[in-house]
């Protein structure tokens, strides 16, 4: 089933010792170009978790929040090098003492200084992670059952589409022999007339090589066939789904060079009506197209 690239999904939970909320949004993009918002306690696990949403998302922009909310300390690893600490605060009160003033500590000021504050381990804890990984997991599940959503609504406006399409397709072909025959007889006309001016006898060999070269010009077999094919394998890609977007953004453009050729050989009024129309509704097909993953 096809996916839209654009989605919401959220996730949270909360323990004992820690509470977790989890947002992704996405939109239409040629890549797959993640932007992370996590708490800094955490940052360390970015590469992990973007391994996860890999596994989730080809292509689109996709911003992945956590509000993490811990309520002991001693989970997060973070700890205070207090012999930098009890240094600083030394030399402080030397210098105080020796200008003659009472040293007080400012031990709120010690939380300010971040060179002061270091991780004990590289990971936060264990528990922690894996309650992480399993909510960002849970979140791209809700995340993706929208984008599924989406997909197929995207998909049933598709089909609906791809079906005037054909009914077009099939138009042009009862067509098409049609302008063959008015565009002989105008060329036998003019040249009858020519003829009949000077007083000159119709040369038959003349005239069917005439009327061969016309029809090369115009024949439009090979490129209603070709059109045929791709809007059979635009169904073909939409029931498979995998990595559909840009195989569909590349066979509607395939049928835009079909359908073109077409009306610059035909050169005809019914036929260019029916170009236009064509080539109207292909582009609300690649409208659509631009945003499927």
């Amino acid at each position: 089933m096809i996916k839209s690239m654009t989605g919401f999904g959220r996730f949270s939970s909360q323990s004992t010792d820690w509470s977790q909320a989890w947002e992704i949004r996405s939109v239409n993009g040629r890549h797959l170009d993640l932007k992370w918002r996590l708490p800094s306690s955490v940052r360390a696990l970015e590469t992990h978790f973007e391994r996860i949403v890999r596994e989730h998302a080809l292509r689109g922009r996709v911003n992945v929040q956590l509000n993490l909310q811990v309520y002991r300390p001693e989970i997060l690893g973070v700890e205070l090098n207090q012999p930098l600490a009890s240094a600083m605060l030394s030399q402080l009160m030397k210098f105080a003492v020796r200008n003659g003033d009472t040293f007080k500590p400012d031990y709120m000021r010690l939380m300010g200084m971040s060179f002061l504050w270091e991780d004990s381990a590289s990971e936060p804890d264990p528990s922690l992670k894996a309650d992480l990984e399993n909510g960002l997991i849970k979140a791209l599940d809700d995340w993706n059952e929208a984008r599924s959503t989406e997909g197929r609504a995207m998909r049933e406006d598709l089909v609906e589409r791809i079906a005037s399409l054909s009914g077009w397709l099939d138009e042009l072909r009862s067509r098409t022999p049609q302008v063959k025959e008015i565009r002989f007889d105008t060329v036998e006309k003019r040249i009858q007339t020519v003829l009949d001016k000077y007083n000159v006898e119709l040369d038959q060999d003349r005239l069917l090589q005439e009327v061969a070269i016309i029809a090369d010009r115009i024949d439009v077999t090979e490129e209603l066939t070709r059109l045929d094919a791709h809007l059979t394998q635009l169904g073909a890609v939409m029931e498979n789904g995998a990595d559909a977007g840009k195989r569909l953004d590349f066979l509607l453009q395939e049928c835009f060079r079909e359908i073109n050729t077409c009306g610059n050989k035909a050169q005809d009024t019914e036929v260019s009506r029916l170009v236009v129309d064509f080539k109207a509704e292909l582009e609300k097909c690649r409208e659509q197209v631009q945003n499927i993953e």
